[in-house]
């Protein structure tokens, strides 16, 4: 039994206590005091918060009963820390984008008298991660591993966002720049590790069941879960009524390396590349109408489709045979695949 939004947004108010309250030793004015609880409650909060709330999950799972209350507080509080990195991407990632809504209000950086203090603001987003995490975990015997695996999935995230902005830069297309190499690249670092991953390994070391071969067997399936989720939001991006989807996509108009920009490019004739080639990563919603016709003509929808199937065939392949002998849970896996596997949103 899932825990709901509400269940785990009431733990927030005690971390932005935490928060002031080792602000407030150093003398921090008051002003720059609202300033950093406001940054805090606009970016962290409004989100799905599926990352966080699978930390809390995938430990209920793997301990085979329910939490004791500080059980669940420091699980739903690691699952807080996933939305603070969360919060830090974003608050960048729409600095860099020029992006200009983000979950239905102005992007932080575009909010009143922000501008490019924002930046100072995703840097703090960061270090709130590892005061809560010393204030809540320093006693632990895998403190140490926690520390170490929010600074390497960090990485991870950041040489996706690399490839990502090298690759599909908005102001400049070359459709010869993309593949599906670079695209399973920054899919699998920008998006799987910290998304899929890095919940259920947290699980993991808070249940003291991460030993080396369930961390392994964890990446073995997650990665992959990680790189579907993507592939399938590429797709309801163009596909996707944009009333279920809840936004409109931009993907085209943006110039990313999608999975359908990619799979179009190895079905397309020389007439269709040509249109791909004057019309994609373009301001315009004309020009975005002759690509989407282009996918439509190459059946992308029904090669999707395909996809899905063998790709979660293969996952559920892998889920059963899991060895349970140190203690990780097939259900666990099955509980992520479930919320993900033919979603509309």
């Amino acid at each position: 039994m899932s825990i709901t939004r509400e269940q785990f947004e009431e733990i927030f108010p005690q971390l932005v206590q935490d928060l002031t309250n080792h602000c407030c030793q150093y003398g921090l004015p008051e002003k720059a005091l609202v300033w950093y609880r406001n940054s805090l409650n606009h970016n962290t909060q409004g989100g799905k918060y599926n990352r966080g709330i699978s930390v809390v999950d995938s430990t209920t799972l793997l301990l085979g009963r329910t939490l004791t209350s500080d059980e669940y507080f420091k699980s739903a509080t690691l699952g807080w820390m996933i939305e603070l990195l969360q919060a830090f991407f974003l608050v960048s990632d729409d600095i860099m984008d020029s992006s200009k809504t983000r979950r239905g209000s102005p992007c932080w950086y575009l909010m009143p008298n922000v501008g490019m203090i924002a930046i100072n603001d995703a840097f703090m987003l960061e270090s709130a991660i590892y005061i809560l995490l010393k204030k809540y975990f320093r006693q632990e015997k895998y403190y140490v591993d926690l520390m170490e695996l929010f600074h390497e999935v960090t990485f991870q995230t950041e040489l996706g966002q690399t490839c990502d902005l090298l690759t599909a830069p908005e102001d400049k297309v070359d459709l010869d720049n993309f593949s599906l190499d670079k695209y399973t690249f920054i899919v699998i670092y920008k998006t799987a590790f910290y998304s899929f991953y890095l919940p259920v390994a947290l699980a993991l070391y808070f249940s003291n069941l991460a030993t080396e071969k369930n961390l392994k067997q964890a990446q073995d399936i997650l990665i992959p879960m990680g790189e579907y989720f993507q592939v399938q939001d590429d797709y309801l991006d163009n596909f996707a009524d944009p009333e279920t989807l809840g936004k409109i996509g931009t993907d085209i108009q943006d110039n990313k390396c999608s999975w359908l920009i990619n799979q179009a490019l190895k079905r397309v004739n020389p007439e269709q590349r040509k249109i791909l080639e004057e019309n994609y990563g373009q301001k315009d919603g004309k020009k975005e109408a002759e690509v989407k016709k282009v996918f439509k003509d190459l059946d992308l929808e029904k090669v999707y489709q395909g996809y899905e199937e063998e790709r979660v065939d293969e996952i559920r392949r892998k889920i059963a045979e899991i060895d349970e002998s140190e203690g990780l849970k097939k259900t666990v896996f099955e509980a992520f695949l479930s919320k993900i596997y033919k979603r509309q949103k």
